[in-house]
């Protein structure tokens, strides 16, 4: 890799002041399980990386009788061991879980989680966010079973890698970013993520002198899941993910919330597949419509088809997990 300065600052405001405005002058380091791997394949070449490891402000996991506030440099092995957590938000331990990896799942952190990079091989190979060639995308003609099926109108194709994200939104979280003279600002979960157009763009609404700080998670009494499928256990990420979240009265369900994940460049929110489940009482065969309704729209490319089918399985089989109902083998 390319030889970079290191800063190891103890504040946030001492972290944002050594950012850079323009991206790729300088990359935050949480974890590292990700932009280590993305400097080693020269994918990331930060002239300054930023440690963020001697934040305290970023520690930790507190709560009130309201709401969860999870600190960005709290790790996926603390989320999964937080009381709070396993109580109220089964969705984000069964994703955190699904890493897989004993050593990520003890060093990764939620805001890396939140901000890692796509796994699109084109992009890890060096040919660019977008993977294009003389203004032609190489994802649309060559191998592209892993990538968009939704949201993939061009010209981005890859899917968004968090694993934590569709339940987040699910879940009505709000993330929590710093930027310079300590200026706060609040963004919807499901608003924090975005499509770029360009080379230049990220794949999340942080400035490049911002800092993800905290994500806050409303309490409530929804009953959520997440049901992930795979090639195979261990480091593969999910095929196909699908996060749900509703009220259940009696059997009816309401207010649901149904996000995928590992589908499009975005966590994709499919309002039409709630409103599907909306008013209905939770069964195998609402659960099943409400799967057959996440997956209509899908536009797959040329080898990625199958996923259409995953879709319905994992929505289907997160709403009756959501419930504690047996589903079919």
């Amino acid at each position: 890799m390319n030889s970079f300065e290191y800063a190891n600052p103890n504040t946030v405001e001492e972290a944002v002041a050594l950012l850079a405005s323009e991206w790729d002058e300088t990359e935050v380091l949480a974890g590292g399980t990700d932009l280590v791997t993305s400097m080693k394949q020269w994918v990331a070449a930060p002239k300054r990386v930023v440690s963020l490891k001697n934040i305290k402000d970023l520690q930790g996991i507190e709560a009130d009788e309201k709401q969860v506030r999870i600190g960005a440099m709290a790790t996926l092995a603390e989320l999964i061991e937080n009381e709070h957590i396993q109580k109220h938000y089964p969705a984000l331990i069964t994703a955190a879980r699904g890493v897989g990896s004993s050593q990520i799942i003890n060093q990764g952190t939620v805001g890396g989680d939140l901000c890692q990079r796509p796994r699109c091989w084109y992009y890890r190979a060096g040919l660019g966010l977008l993977a294009q060639q003389n203004g032609k995308s190489l994802v649309k003609d060559g191998d592209n079973r892993y990538h968009a099926i939704f949201g993939n109108d061009g010209p981005a194709y890859f899917v968004n890698p968090s694993s934590l994200a569709p339940a987040l939104i699910a879940l009505g979280a709000t993330i929590t970013v710093q930027g310079p003279q300590g200026k706060s600002r609040e963004i919807k979960a499901g608003e924090f993520f975005q499509t770029p157009k360009s080379e230049s763009e990220r794949e999340y609404g942080l400035q490049p002198n911002e800092i993800l700080t905290h994500v806050t998670v409303p309490i409530s009494n929804l009953k959520n899941a997440t049901y992930e499928v795979r090639e195979r256990q261990g480091l593969d990420w999910p095929l196909v993910a699908a996060a749900v979240a509703f009220n259940l009265d009696g059997e009816t369900a309401s207010d649901v919330r149904v996000v995928l994940g590992h589908v499009a460049p975005v966590p994709w929110d499919v309002p039409s597949a709630a409103k599907a489940l909306d008013g209905k009482n939770v069964t195998e065969e609402s659960a099943a419509e409400c799967g057959e309704t996440a997956a209509t729209g899908a536009k797959p490319l040329s080898q990625n088809g199958y996923k259409a089918q995953l879709v319905r399985v994992a929505v289907k089989r997160a709403v009756l997990a959501a419930t504690g109902k047996p589903m079919e083998t």
